[in-house]
């Protein structure tokens, strides 16, 4: 009976060794790498489905004939779903102008904010009961829609130029400025602040040329190099520890 002796291979098992660490060293690199990519592929996939989840609250799609249908055809442009696209010229992305939300069933209208570009919205032929102020706070852009006759326009009648009812709808035009003709004060916004209209009924404050902070009081440029100086270093200190880190730790594999 022949015995079988144990073989040794110093050279190829410690070539072997010498593999399998590099090759864990690289995978413990690639890992956060590739756990970054996984997360903002999801993140954007999530965030383009909820952008979208506007245009499918019901079934159907904008007709050429209705109101958003015509308005969407002069306008060139795209219709999806209850939505219609158009390019931004001055961002070159895509943006809702039109939401046509007729005869949806709707009893209550409380989140429309993934389409706060809208110029025109239709929610006609809907049995609405409720119809939250907050509903279409930002779409500064909106100037026209077309409601049910028991459904008040957005902010009330004084936050448009024109409310007219007939035909069993309400038709809610040209959303004033909420902000005083001169468009740079408001009793409301503190000293030193711009007054911007921010949806029917709404207005903004934002801080005037070299004021930030609180109630923009104060003055000079914005302290981008204290605020986020630290935030760099710390992060490349945080890099350059991780680093070291993951290396001792290939090392010792």
């Amino acid at each position: 009976m022949l015995a079988l002796l144990p073989v040794t291979c110093p050279l190829q098992c410690d070539h072997m060794t010498h593999s399998q660490s590099k090759m864990k060293a690289v995978w413990s690199w690639q890992r956060p790498v590739a756990l970054v990519l996984i997360f903002n592929l999801c993140f954007r996939t999530s965030f383009q489905l909820a952008e979208l989840q506007v245009c499918r609250i019901c079934s159907g799609t904008v007709l050429n004939g209705t109101t958003v249908g015509q308005f969407c055809s002069e306008s060139a442009g795209r219709i999806d779903g209850r939505c219609c696209w158009r390019n931004d010229t001055a961002s070159d992305t895509e943006r809702i102008i039109g939401l046509d939300l007729s005869n949806c069933s709707l009893t209550h209208v409380d989140d429309l904010q993934e389409a706060s570009t809208v110029v025109i919205i239709d929610l006609s032929l809907n049995p609405i009961v409720n119809m939250s102020d907050m509903a279409f706070q930002g779409f500064s852009k909106l100037n026209f829609m077309v409601l049910p006759q028991d459904t008040v326009c957005p902010g009330g009648n004084t936050s448009w130029e024109k409310v007219e009812v007939k035909e069993g709808n309400r038709f809610c035009e040209g959303q004033k400025n909420m902000c005083n003709q001169t468009g740079h004060m408001s009793i409301d916004c503190p000293e030193n602040s711009l007054c911007a209209p921010y949806g029917p009924g709404f207005f903004e404050c934002s801080c005037a040329d070299r004021h930030h902070g609180y109630k923009c009081l104060r003055e000079g440029q914005f302290p981008a190099v204290q605020v986020f100086g630290p935030l760099a270093a710390s992060t490349v200190v945080m890099s350059l520890l991780l680093w070291v880190t993951q290396r001792r730790k290939a090392k010792s594999l």
